[in-house]
């Protein structure tokens, strides 16, 4: 079963050379950790800057520089930085090529719920908002359950949704899976994660065809 670190390794291996991609908040900054030395690819962050970097090593942070989740990050050679005003007319006018998001749920046909729930309070939707609406490609990194073992991937989501139909692909601590019109087809599994686990972790509907192979992670 994969760690954070690990979905973020995974979800790695979809950026292509030449993609400007969107990180959100949570196990989507770590992606900028693990993209390969040998292709360029340009991280947005919808706070304003467009070529993010890996974490600044500790001692070497600058309080000034930091994402949409306020944690400090490096910049590449050539990065710039703007409004709000420009960064989200790069989201809304489709430059962005991939976007990678975090999710407390995900619904079998797509539906993402990722910024609220009831009880707790929060500023509001936020930029997801925008990303879901506008984003051609999608990838969710999360959770496959909750802390009360739970199923988060669903045959519909409990919480208010940020988006609809959106979802394209899912990388779990436990899978990866393609959203399709009849379910979750599962793609990969998770070191050391069987089949049948994932079966009794996944509410929504799940399609199994043929041998599922383990996550290669390099």
């Amino acid at each position: 079963m994969l760690d954070k670190n690990g979905i973020a390794k995974r979800i790695a291996r979809e950026v292509k050379d030449g993609y400007y991609v969107n990180l959100g908040i949570g196990i989507p900054t770590l992606v900028a950790n693990f993209v390969r030395d040998d292709i360029e690819v340009e991280f947005q962050s919808e706070n304003g800057v467009l070529g993010m970097g890996p974490f600044p090593f500790e001692g070497e942070e600058d309080a000034d520089i930091i994402n949409a989740g306020k944690q400090t990050i490096t910049t590449l050679p050539g990065a710039s930085f703007f409004d709000s005003a420009l960064s989200f007319s790069m989201i809304r006018g489709k430059h962005v090529d991939l976007t990678i998001l975090g999710a407390m749920e995900v619904s079998e046909n797509g539906d993402i719920a990722n910024w609220k729930i009831p009880g707790k309070m929060v500023k509001g939707m936020g930029g997801a908002m925008d990303l879901v609406a506008s984003a051609e490609n999608i990838i969710v990194a999360m959770m496959h359950t909750n802390k009360r073992g739970a199923s988060k991937i669903l045959k519909k989501c409990s919480l208010p949704l940020t988006g609809v139909g959106c979802v394209k692909k899912i990388v779990t601590n436990m899978a990866v899976l393609e959203v399709t019109p009849e379910g979750f087809k599962l793609l990969e599994r998770a070191p050391g994660v069987s089949v049948d686990e994932i079966i009794t972790a996944t509410e929504g509907n799940l399609l199994i065809e043929g041998d599922i192979p383990e996550m290669k992670l390099t």
